[in-house]
């Protein structure tokens, strides 16, 4: 849970720079268009009796008048998912956005994903300084730093100021050193990593380099996360892994 939940903060927040500082102008009308789309979609989704229907043209037309907007359009999409009820309404048993997203995964994960890493993973390795020149740029290091170290780095560093500095605790059962292969598999970069590397590198050059180190470095992530999670499976535990000072219980007790 914590590893999704990271994931998906991450990718909003990568989604957030990605508007803030690659908007080279904002058209300010068009801005407003998109919000009132927006604003209409969430109308339509809290409605007693929900139209997919209607939904997906104006889900369309936010997102084409955000890239219109001068915006990047995936902002369109972070939008329209938050305005979808995350709680049940109109007495329903189940929440809107999960059923949506229950709807949406499989076009979204068997076809808009291997579509987009299709066209956007392609990595030459040869260009005018001869083969494999691109494994010589030092944003290839760079980047496969960031995404192997940094992600450990921050995962466990941060949650050790949190536990350390503030009465927080993590979940019963859960020590700092488990986060270690979670910190590992957050660096598992794909989607949001490369549309960042093509809008940051203009030349080939440095964008070949920068989709390499991608990969090169996700795939390294997964493999010590693996191995990691081994590791500590078979480490001892202690009777108060989160120290809170309350001996931890694998099961919750029944009430």
């Amino acid at each position: 849970m914590f590893l999704l939940t990271l994931a998906v903060v991450d990718d909003l927040l990568a989604i957030i720079v990605i508007a803030v500082f690659y908007t080279d102008t904002v058209h300010p009308l068009w801005l407003l268009g998109a919000l009132a789309a927006v604003a209409v979609f969430a109308c339509l989704a809290r409605l007693s009796r929900t139209r997919w229907w209607l939904l997906l043209p104006v889900g369309v037309v936010a997102w084409a008048l955000m890239h219109s907007s001068g915006v990047h359009a995936t902002i369109a999409g972070v939008l329209l998912g938050l305005v979808v009820p995350a709680r049940p309404v109109h007495g329903e048993s189940g929440t809107r956005a999960h059923r949506f997203a229950h709807l949406v995964q499989p076009l979204s994960s068997g076809i808009v994903v291997p579509v987009f890493a299709f066209f956007a993973a392609g990595v030459s390795l040869v260009d005018g300084d001869g083969p494999l020149a691109v494994l010589r740029q030092p944003v290839l290091t760079a980047i496969i730093a960031g995404l192997v170290i940094g992600k450990v780095v921050g995962v466990m560093g941060t949650t050790a100021i949190v536990t350390k500095l503030t009465p927080l605790r993590l979940p019963d059962a859960i020590g700092l050193r488990d986060l270690m292969p979670v910190g590992l598999l957050t660096g598992i970069g794909f989607t949001v990593s490369l549309l960042i590397a093509e809008l940051s590198f203009s030349d080939g050059t440095h964008t070949a380099a920068a989709k390499f180190a991608i990969l090169a470095g996700s795939l390294l992530s997964a493999v010590l996360g693996a191995a990691a999670l081994r590791w500590s499976a078979r480490q001892s535990r202690s009777a108060d892994m989160n120290e809170d000072g309350i001996v931890d219980m694998d099961i919750e007790p029944i009430v």
